[in-house]
């Protein structure tokens, strides 16, 4: 063969294994970009997104829709090079997604977590701000603290070193002054059990400065009503439907139409007194809920500057720190006000 022909073949087999590599060999990256969206007013599949069981609930309208962000996993380099020279997608590395410590399943899980533990801040903080009563619970037990083997996750707590235990703060309140080694008691009821009572010697705290004694208990709020909120969505993770979740069951728990009937979409983490916090991915989230007809969205404050730089044509943008400001702007809705924006 003369030279061309060795070129010639050697340019063949360069293209071959080229296309063979951007094909098939994995790189180090994901794929992000607009997720699936669901109003929480509706149905999933043949199921209410949220439903109420013994407690009056009104009719709704409109769509109160949760965004989320997708993940595209095991990607080729062509395959990656194709999402993000379409504009809308963005690449991340891998390791952000899915740390090297730690299994998909494990991953998997957290995120299961992240979202079930959204479900029960949204119910909280929804109920909260209706004015329903609450209880104070233990949370976290540490393990091999003064409370672990007495105290289980869910117990009712109700008095600590003979002061009752109102909310989370009154729980630390009450141990102000002690020190390790002292003994207090503590007042609480598991389940439908009656009331127990348990001395606890107090411990050194785990960081060793701590002066007051230690108990090992992080407390929190639950609604102490007698009817059940149920929240079925499938195959969503993370914590950012929260804000979504507790709008939805406001709307379900008080007459007339919360959105004013209109399409709102929005995201954002919500805590038990009512804060709404940033999330990732707002310019995914709005991309989709823009294409799913949504004219308004609630932005976290904190997400505002992000969001304004990118936010879709026809979108309005609600700037949103805490719960009473979304009820607010979606008030503003209902009453043909333009809401306070990014």
């Amino acid at each position: 063969m003369n030279r061309r022909t060795w070129t010639l073949l050697t340019s063949v087999v360069l293209v071959v294994a080229f296309g063979l590599l951007g094909a098939f060999v994995r790189v180090p990256y994901v794929a992000l970009g607009p997720g699936p969206t669901y109003d929480t007013l509706g149905v999933d599949g043949d199921r209410p997104v949220i439903s109420i069981e013994g407690q009056q609930t009104f009719p709704t309208g409109g769509h109160l829709n949760m965004t989320t962000v997708s993940v595209t996993d095991q990607l080729s380099m062509f395959g990656a090079l194709g999402l993000w020279a379409s504009g809308r997608y963005a690449l991340a590395p891998r390791d952000l997604y899915f740390p090297p410590d730690k299994s998909e399943q494990q991953i998997e899980q957290e995120n299961t977590e992240a979202f079930n533990d959204s479900q029960t801040t949204a119910e909280t903080a929804a109920l909260r701000y209706l004015g329903y009563p609450m209880k104070v619970i233990a949370g976290q037990i540490i393990k091999g603290s003064p409370a672990d083997g007495i105290l289980a996750p869910g117990d009712r707590l109700l008095a600590a070193n003979g002061r009752p235990v109102t909310d989370p703060q009154s729980l630390r309140a009450a141990l102000t002054g002690t020190k390790p080694g002292d003994r207090v008691e503590i007042r609480f009821q598991h389940a439908d059990q009656p009331e127990r009572v348990a001395s606890v010697q107090l411990a050194q705290g785990p960081d060793g400065q701590q002066q007051q004694g230690f108990l090992g208990v992080a407390a929190t709020e639950r609604p102490d009503v007698g009817f059940e909120i149920e929240i079925s969505l499938a195959d969503v993770g993370g914590p950012s439907a929260g804000l979504m979740f507790t709008l939805a069951i406001i709307d379900k728990l008080t007459p007339g139409e919360l959105n004013g009937g209109q399409f709102v979409a929005g995201t954002g983490e919500i805590t038990p007194a009512g804060e709404v916090n940033p999330i990732g991915g707002i310019p995914f989230k709005m991309v989709k809920a823009r294409e799913a007809g949504a004219t308004t969205f609630l932005v976290p404050a904190d997400n505002c500057a992000e969001a304004k730089a990118q936010a879709p044509d026809g979108l309005q943008l609600a700037k949103v720190g805490t719960l009473q400001e979304a009820t607010k702007a979606l008030d503003d809705l209902r009453a043909g006000k333009a809401p306070a924006s990014c």
